[in-house]
């Protein structure tokens, strides 16, 4: 080998700290195991396949524990240009704490679901589908290339386009898969069309190098690498549903199983945000007079058509109850994204973007809890109507308090004391950016979005009409149903667990 040959291959040289990457591939691995399984296992034992991908998601996330000590880094490139494709560090952790906690509930919800619906569901592919797509949620915050970044991207939103379309014989199922893909596969390959410009400007992947490389372009390429950026940060824009970009949310929840559709709110969403949050502060924070001005003006127009919409649903519609909680989803993505913006416009952008995993998981918690209730209540009403909830209380009181909490604690109401403080801790970080003006129009649409909340809780405690009937409660629902009530009490009495985030750095 010759001289210059030697130095070049000892760069190539990839360290692997097996504990780091341990989290997402467990996941990875149980799929597997699960779907070879589902080849042997006899259909009266399928169930089994669930308990076993319920575990293994439990396992992945307690394998965070041990990383809790220090920051770790693998698959890096040694000599002069040292730079690593994955980080556990703080803010890795707490999104792969999210992604897993949400996907384990996930499970959880999905055992109910497949046992109504057996002959509708494959359930050895059903559980292959959701712990791979769990595993490429798991491994994104962890990327620090462009290329991991979109492998794992992809990773976890191809098994959703197959989960949302699972339910055979489903027209709808199909039609929301049909759309969920379209929308995805279009940001997919504007985010690509993205980082091939900015890797032709800078000549790296790696994000450290891209934010250094990307400030000294020569003076030709500046166009070039300007366009790079817009074009990926419009790539993510699509998976966090900002608007424009949001027209697929309210059929694809309707569509999809209501497990799927849970996942999607949160899992979905921790991806879709830690990827914008990693390209922008971490890739581009030279550009950030770029971008952080365009995701504000996203946030505004995010919150208030997601806010609008949702006050327009019919207490009748079919299907309207699960349309809310779409539309408010919409609606809490540009709470989400206002943190973000504001980092452009702040010394510390770091703290920033703590505002935006804190209220994450406020979100997190709460959104999982009513939608655990939505499954509770379409196994009775198939329709899902907000009418459907009508007198909820005389049939089952713990289930509607419960309701009431959680739809309580996304207003930003007492006893939701976290989503008041989550909502404050965001304002307030608009505020200190200098960004007056998008702080107004939340303030706006927390009020219009206390309406609809509000009206869902009051129509709970309404004297029902007919016979009120019991909703039988499963095991695997009632767990869902006390753990997310649980953390929201839990947060809401020391709501600091949470806040912390924002107040340090997360990098």
């Amino acid at each position: 080998m010759s001289a210059l040959a030697q130095p070049l291959a000892a760069n190539l040289v990839q360290s692997v700290d097996w504990l780091a990457i341990a989290p997402p591939t467990l996941t990875a691995v149980v799929g597997l195991a699960v779907l070879v399984a589902d080849l042997f296992v006899p259909e009266t034992r399928k169930p089994l396949l669930g308990w076993v991908s319920v575990a293994g998601l439990a396992a992945a996330a307690a394998l965070l524990l041990p990383l809790l000590d220090h920051d770790r880094s693998t698959f890096c490139v040694t000599g002069a240009a040292h730079a690593c494709s994955y980080t556990a560090d703080r803010f890795t952790l707490v999104v792969q704490f999210l992604v897993l906690g949400g996907a384990l509930l996930t499970a959880l919800l999905s055992l109910t679901t497949l046992k109504d619906g057996r002959s509708r569901y494959p359930q050895g592919e059903f559980w292959f589908l959701l712990l791979s797509s769990a595993a490429g949620a798991a491994l994104l915050p962890a990327a620090r290339d462009l290329a991991t970044l979109v492998v794992a991207l992809e990773v976890a939103s191809l098994p959703a386009f197959a989960l949302v379309g699972i339910r055979h014989g489903d027209r709808r199922s199909s039609e929301a898969a049909l759309k969920f893909f379209l929308s995805s596969v279009t940001a997919t390959a504007v985010s690509l069309l993205g980082i091939s410009f900015v890797y032709a400007t800078t000549g790296s992947l790696y994000l450290t190098q891209v934010a250094e490389r990307v400030q000294h372009v020569d003076g030709q390429l500046h166009t070039l690498a300007q366009t790079g950026v817009v074009l990926t940060l419009v790539g993510f824009a699509f998976k966090t549903a900002a608007v424009p970009f949001h027209f697929w949310v309210p059929d694809t929840y309707v569509g999809a199983p209501l497990p799927i559709a849970a996942y999607l709110s949160v899992v979905g969403k921790a991806v879709g945000f830690s990827g914008l949050i990693l390209v922008t502060v971490v890739a581009f924070p030279s550009y950030a007079d770029i971008w952080g001005p365009a995701l504000a003006v996203l946030a505004a127009l995010t919150m208030t058509a997601g806010n609008a919409a949702a006050l327009r649903q019919q207490a009748t519609r079919e299907y309207s109850a699960v349309r809310l909680l779409a539309w408010s989803s919409v609606g809490q993505a540009g709470y989400l994204l206002v943190p973000i913006a504001a980092a452009g416009r702040t010394a510390d952008p770091q703290k920033a973007v703590g505002s935006t995993i804190a209220y994450a998981l406020m979100y997190a918690a709460v959104n999982l809890g009513a939608f655990a209730v939505a499954a509770l209540v379409g196994r009775t009403r198939q329709l899902n109507r907000l009418s459907d909830y009508r007198g909820l209380y005389a049939r089952n009181p713990l289930t509607a308090l419960l309701l009431a909490f959680f739809l309580l604690c996304l207003a930003g109401l007492p006893p939701g004391v976290i989503g008041l403080f989550a909502k404050v801790t965001v304002f307030s970080t608009a505020v200190d950016a200098g960004l007056g003006w998008l702080a107004v129009i939340m303030a706006v649409n927390v009020v219009i979005a206390l309406f609809y909340y509000l009206q869902w809780a009051a129509l709970l405690f309404r004297a029902p009409e007919g016979e009120p009937a019991k909703h039988p409660l499963p095991g695997p629902l009632t767990a869902v149903l006390a753990l997310t009530g649980a953390l929201g009490i839990a947060l809401s009495g020391a709501p600091q667990l949470v806040l912390r985030f924002a107040a340090t750095g997360l990098f």
